[in-house]
Parts: structure tokens; sequence; C-alpha cells
């Protein structure tokens, strides 16, 4: 699956300095936001900072596929502005939100049992279907698979149909960077989300590409 992920030449236009860490995780066993899971975001909200270089490379982004960044924030702006109120969602919810915020990167997580072909990172034409809300303009950057979008503007809503939900046990993850976010700090990040997938589930089995 992580060697059939594409980033279109459309999106590399846009942003030749895109790279997204992808994570396959098999073999999960998610359940209700527990206490280990709200210490870790707990901890990350001490970290958390707002004005980090990296959010405002995102912002940047957004603007220029003609995304209001105000209005439609990129995710981690978004989880940053209220990292101190992040609702405990799930033991994997929680875990990628946390590294999410103490990294100050965007992570994007998928129910791979709900996924269909590969995931591809493309520019909108405006005939795509995104679950039952609204879908794409065209010009927007989308991920999406053979079915439809998976996620819009980027990584600001992600779709239901491939939500993480307590019953999740295969999931793939999506760390997205743009300059100047070293990729060592990414690396980090990905072995930060490793870590705590391995403390909700010893026997997870997981695979990682690095896609520039």
């Amino acid at each position: 699956m992580l060697e059939k992920i594409v980033v279109t030449d459309a999106v590399r236009a846009l942003r030749p300095d895109f790279a997204v860490l992808a994570m396959a995780a098999r073999g999960l066993v998610n359940g209700p936001g527990d206490a280990e899971s709200r210490v870790w975001l707990t901890a990350a909200a001490l970290e958390a900072d707002p004005d980090d270089a990296h959010v405002l490379a995102w912002r940047e982004a957004y603007r220029a596929f003609g995304a209001k960044p105000n209005r439609t924030r990129p995710s981690v702006d978004a989880l940053l502005r209220r990292a101190d109120k992040l609702p405990s969602i799930s033991r994997v919810v929680d875990a990628y939100n946390a590294v999410s915020v103490e990294y100050a990167l965007p992570i994007g997580g998928e129910d791979l049992d709900h996924y269909a072909g590969a995931a591809v990172l493309t520019v909108a034409d405006g005939t795509e279907t995104f679950g039952e809300d609204e879908p794409p303009v065209a010009g927007e950057v989308v991920w999406r698979d053979d079915i439809g979008v998976t996620c819009r503007r980027w990584n600001w809503r992600q779709g239901v149909r491939t939500r993480i939900t307590e019953d999740t046990r295969d999931a793939l993850f999506l760390l997205e960077r743009l300059e100047p976010y070293p990729l060592e700090r990414l690396h980090a990040a990905g072995e930060a989300l490793a870590t705590r997938l391995r403390a909700i589930a010893p026997d997870v089995e997981i695979e990682g590409r690095l896609i520039t």
C-alpha cells in the first residue's frame, strides 16, 4: 500500500518542498481514550507553539491554492490553537493528535479497511465526491482514493468514510511537511507516533515510507 501512494505533479508544482512520511500500522487495538492517552495530550499541550514556522508555511500553502487559512485552517494550526482543550477521542486518535501538537506537524489518520486503492494527493477538478459532505472545488488540494476524496483542502477536513474509529485495526498515517521543517524532525515525529502506537498495541506491525 505504501509503495502505491502518489503525490501528483500538480501538487509538486505548487509546493516542491512538500514531503510526507506515510506509516502503515497493522494490528492496532483501539478503544476509548484513557488516562495514558490523556497524559499524552496534556504533555503535548505544554509544547504547543501556534507561531511555529511550520504553521506559517502551511498557511502560505493554503493561500497558494485559493483557500483562506483564517477561515479553513490547516489541521496543525487548528490543533495548536486549542491544544490545552483537545478532547480525548480514542487511544489511537489521541496518540496522533498529541504528536501533531508536540511536533507542529499535520498528521492524518485513515482506516485501511475502508480505503479503496492507493492514497493520492492531487489537485481537484471539481467532479470529486466527499461522501455526503460538500465536495471540493476545482483547484483545491485533496487526498483521495479510488472512491472519492478522503480529506479536503490538503489536511483541513477528513471524510467520515475512512475516519479512524474504536473498531479500527489497520491504519494509514500521513505526516506532512513543508520547508523549513527539518526532515530529521519529521522522522522523530514518526518515531514518537510509533512509540505511542506500540504502547497501545505491543504487537502492532509498523512500516513507513518517506515521499519527497
